[in-house]
């Protein structure tokens, strides 16, 4: 309809309208910044205010982050289960050193997630896409009583056909296995039809995580996603990482033709830090499946190690919908604001809030030499330019802002402190892994887990170019009009 045809309406009509559209603008104006961040406020506020339209049916179908009805309940009963099981678990194993104020922090992060920090054993980190598949189907082929496979996007491909072949071996050899795929995360991918058709006829259990089913009840906010990646065989050892279960090319023949592959790492651990991944897992599993995974036995038995024994410190912290504090985001802010030396952050999608960003550029103001390594074009086109609008912010404030090489994606999520605190997993520096994303994240306190982390980061290092601040200034107009459009929408969250 013309909107001059609305001067043709009644009266009483045209008031109406008009009455409706400004008693949903005040609401609007009381009620959408109540729980969520500045940024995110002030960008749901212009939508609704200047295309109520579209910005109010938006903002109700994607303007509530949180989970609600069963999946919210799950997430508070298993995190109050946790934290009254392991009440008596000191926040840092006997024997290991930390300083005060990384303590602070590690206690954040167990207030937050009912997780303390554990022993374990640092197996590898595997940077090489083709090596880590391996090693995980090698893990799998030694199972004797339960796999544990977690991810957000998996295909049955060239490059994971031995994986899934020996998964579904091991089910029938008597294993339990359990499989969890995100929906909507794997479902575009061509091989995913091939995998939901071979796992389902086979006796390997699988679900789909955050399913979108209208048809049958299952609809929840759409963008939502679980994008863990973890692997658990028998609670002995475990994977997590950045690495999905797919072809390095994500099944485009384009990419493989362009040389377009992603670049990834997974960590490889034993001891109890597996039991508290299969704890993470068991709660994802009873929130799709319904079924009770008895992994909570394993996580508890908590024996104190020796002091004079030397031990590895890992923490699992996971984040998501389920958790209303942003624990990720907190953790990140918390662990750049204790830098003393040095900090190299990894991440392909980099789209931080103001206190994070705040935090990186006053960590490089106070002398921390700061590094942070992005793809040269990252895969996403609105993340990729709203990524580009903080470059000139950290670039003034002495941050050396790395770019690899196109056309491989760099993928992987790492965050290092000062040679001596490593983070690495799923989450990425951005506003969808703080909020949207069910994420993981392992800290890890020294040792050859770190320097490992730090020789990789070089290696990222060698096939990056270093923006210059003179020359970013220079760039096309119209590029930094896009830059700040998508730095806009990224905040609508």
């Amino acid at each position: 309809m013309n909107p001059l045809d609305l001067f043709d309406l009644p009266p009483e009509v045209v008031t109406a309208v008009i009455v409706a559209e400004y008693v949903v603008k005040i609401l609007a104006v009381g009620m959408v910044p109540e729980n969520r961040n500045p940024a995110s406020s002030q960008a749901w506020l212009l939508a609704i205010l200047f295309i109520p339209v579209i910005g109010v049916p938006a903002f109700l179908l994607l303007g509530n982050p949180y989970l609600t009805g069963k999946r919210h309940l799950i997430q508070a009963e298993a995190n109050l289960l946790y934290s009254e099981e392991l009440e008596d678990w000191p926040t840092v194993p006997a024997g290991v050193e930390v300083d005060p104020g990384l303590r602070t922090i590690l206690e954040m992060n167990r207030t937050l997630t009912a997780m303390p920090c554990m022993t374990g054993e640092y197996v590898d980190l595997h940077h090489d896409y083709a090596e880590s598949i391996a090693a995980m189907t090698a893990a799998v082929r030694t199972a004797r009583h339960h796999v544990h496979v977690e991810f957000y996007a998996a295909s049955w491909d060239d490059e994971t056909e031995e994986f899934f072949a020996v998964l579904i071996e091991a089910a029938e050899r008597g294993v339990v296995v359990r499989v969890l795929v995100d929906h909507l995360g794997s479902l575009r991918y061509r091989g995913f039809g091939r995998l939901r058709r071979r796992l389902r006829r086979s006796p390997v259990e699988f679900h789909l995580m955050l399913p979108v089913n209208p048809f049958s009840g299952r609809f929840r906010r759409p963008d939502l996603r679980n994008h863990r990646k973890l692997l658990v065989v028998d609670g002995a050892v475990g994977f997590t990482g950045s690495q999905n279960l797919i072809s390095r090319h994500y099944g485009s023949r384009r990419n493989a033709r362009l040389g377009r592959e992603w670049i990834d790492v997974m960590v490889e651990v034993r001891g109890e830090i597996v039991d508290a991944l299969d704890a993470m897992f068991a709660v994802d599993w009873y929130t799709e499946s319904g079924e009770v995974v008895d992994t909570l036995d394993a996580l508890v038995e908590y024996d104190e190690v020796p002091v004079e024994c030397p031990v590895t410190a890992f923490q699992l912290v996971p984040s998501g919908p389920g958790y209303l504090t942003e624990p990720n985001l907190r953790m990140f802010t918390a662990l750049v604001s204790h830098a003393r030396r040095r900090l190299r952050i990894v991440s392909p999608y980099f789209v931080p809030d103001q206190a994070l960003l705040g935090a990186i550029t006053s960590a490089s103001y106070r002398g921390v030499e700061v590094e942070l390594l992005v793809p040269e074009r990252a895969d996403q086109f609105l993340v990729h330019h709203a990524q580009r609008s903080y470059y000139r912010a950290l670039l003034e404030a002495g941050v050396r802002v790395r770019r690899y090489r196109s056309p491989a994606v760099l993928h992987s999520k790492l965050v290092l402190i000062d040679d001596h605190i490593g983070v690495v997993g799923s989450s990425n520096m951005d506003m969808r892994s703080f909020s949207l994303n069910f994420e993981v994240s392992l800290v890890v306190l020294g040792g050859a887990a770190v320097a490992d982390m730090n020789s990789v980061v070089d290696r990222y290092v060698a096939e990056c170019t270093t923006l210059d601040l003179r020359s970013w200034l220079r760039r096309p107009w119209p590029g930094r009009y896009v830059d700040n459009v998508a730095r806009l929408t990224s905040a609508l969250q």
